[in-house]
């Protein structure tokens, strides 16, 4: 977390930012808005800005803007006025912050504003699998590239590796490639100087150089232009950048992370992205299941999320209902993790009763989960009700006969392949072999290669 404070530092304002180091963040200080601008614009980045209500805040966030420059604002002021408080909200600032300042009230503001309480959370098999791979390449500086649908949680990954990164001490700089129009990505990654185009008022330091020593993250690269594609690829291979109006490269030291939620390789068939910077991009690829393939995340998510939201709206805390925890996993998450998170979000805020029920827990159009159909518990019965019948045909029986069963019926659904059906049964194929001859020698009735299987 990257604070910078703006404004003349009384003792109480000092006071506001070691309550703010003490929290966590890394503090920064200008005396004016002019100041602020100038910083970030030279490649100070930050993720929140706190600001003395008695600048203008207004005038902050509009020369921010027109830089292309988005970063929150909390305004703060000691013995506030009521009037001027409710002024800078209007101006854009996102809370207010009394002074003398509260330790826990900064601890909490900081929090909600960066909202960085997104820890890599799976009890799932096939999620902990690529767990471990990123723990693998995770203190390497490969490039990765981190692939899913929307919403299963790239960006959280790709926090995730940096954080476990030699470079986890340095800034993570992430940038949507797909929200930010054409003619301006390039002078986002890579800045300008003064007067490159009209109204480049001054130099602007992009994400490439913000990002010196640490991470950058390019969302979504699959949206990236084709001539940025080629620029991209040269600051991949040579470690330099050019500022849009530059005369000269510029040196860089970062760490590439990409996300894509399309098939790139399909792109490059398609000729809308380069195999060549596929290939310098996807050294590592951490390949993210949705949510629906990873069931055994669905509660552990969900009750991370109850807790998340009963803190951050001060409401207590409630355990998730037996029918609402049927229904949440029976549901099919097309949006992923974050649809379940909204879901839980709006669980929260409206669950009555002394636990989080099943109508709680609703669509984004209003609606309640479905309840499991029927057809599902049909499934399940006629599945319960086939083990049953095939513990009850075991009963009575040896177990040399219910082994011969069991070796017989997959060699036949392997169509007689027995190294197939040696793999599934988990036995060596000399074995399987053994215990075949001994069955044919009994006069008993082998299943033999079908047309297109073989018989080894």
């Amino acid at each position: 977390m990257r604070l910078l404070v703006v404004g003349r530092l009384s003792g109480q304002l000092s006071a506001a930012v070691k309550m703010a180091m003490d929290a966590g963040a890394k503090v920064a200080h200008v005396e004016t808005v002019t100041q602020a601008t100038d910083a970030l614009r030279k490649g100070q980045g930050a993720d929140l800005l706190m600001v003395d209500y008695e600048l203008d805040i207004g005038a902050l966030i509009e020369a921010n803007e027109r830089e292309r420059i988005h970063v929150q604002v909390v305004a703060c002021g000691v013995n506030p006025d009521p009037r001027k408080a409710a002024q800078a909200i209007t101006a854009g600032a996102k809370e207010f912050i009394p002074l003398p300042p509260d330790a826990e009230l900064i601890a909490a503001v900081l929090a909600a504003v960066a909202d960085d309480s997104r820890p890599m959370i799976s009890h799932d098999p096939a999620m902990q699998a690529v767990i471990k791979l990123a723990d693998q390449v995770s203190a390497s500086d490969a490039s990765i590239m981190i692939t899913g649908e929307s919403g299963v949680g790239k960006e959280v990954m790709a926090r995730y590796v940096h954080e476990k990164s030699k470079r986890a001490q340095k800034p993570f700089i992430s940038v949507n490639c797909a929200a930010i129009p054409d003619n301006l990505l390039e002078s986002e990654l890579f800045g300008h100087e003064k007067g490159a185009f009209t109204g480049a008022m001054a130099r602007r330091i992009g994400k490439f150089e913000e990002a010196d020593g640490g991470t950058l993250l390019l969302d979504e690269i699959s949206e990236m232009d084709a001539r940025l594609q080629a620029k991209l690829l040269r600051a991949l291979q040579e470690r330099v950048i050019d500022r849009v109006g530059g005369a000269k490269p510029v040196p860089v030291n970062i760490r590439v992370l990409a996300t894509s939620n399309r098939n790139l390789a399909q792109a490059v068939k398609d000729g809308i992205f380069r195999e060549d910077l596929l290939y310098r991009l996807n050294v590592i690829n951490l390949a993210i299941p949705p949510l629906r393939e990873r069931p055994a995340d669905i509660l552990v998510l969900s009750e991370f999320f109850v807790k998340k939201y009963s803190e951050a709206n001060g409401i207590p805390q409630k355990p998730i209902g037996v029918e609402a925890k049927r229904r949440l996993q029976a549901h099919g998450w097309p949006g992923n993790v974050r649809e379940l998170e909204n879901a839980m979000h709006r669980a929260v805020l409206l669950s009555a009763g002394a636990e989080i029920d099943a109508e709680a827990i609703r669509l984004p159009d209003g609606q309640p989960l479905n309840p499991v159909a029927p057809i599902g518990m049909d499934y399940i019965n006629r599945a319960a009700q086939a083990a049953e019948s095939a513990a009850r045909s075991f009963v009575g029986s040896t177990v040399a006969e219910v082994e011969q069963k069991l070796i017989l019926d997959t060699l036949s659904h392997c169509l007689g392949n027995r190294t197939h059906a040696a793999n599934i049964l988990g036995i060596s194929i000399r074995t399987l072999r053994n215990k075949l001859n001994e069955y044919a020698a009994q006069g008993l009735n082998i299943p033999a290669p079908q047309s297109g299987a073989s018989a080894a």
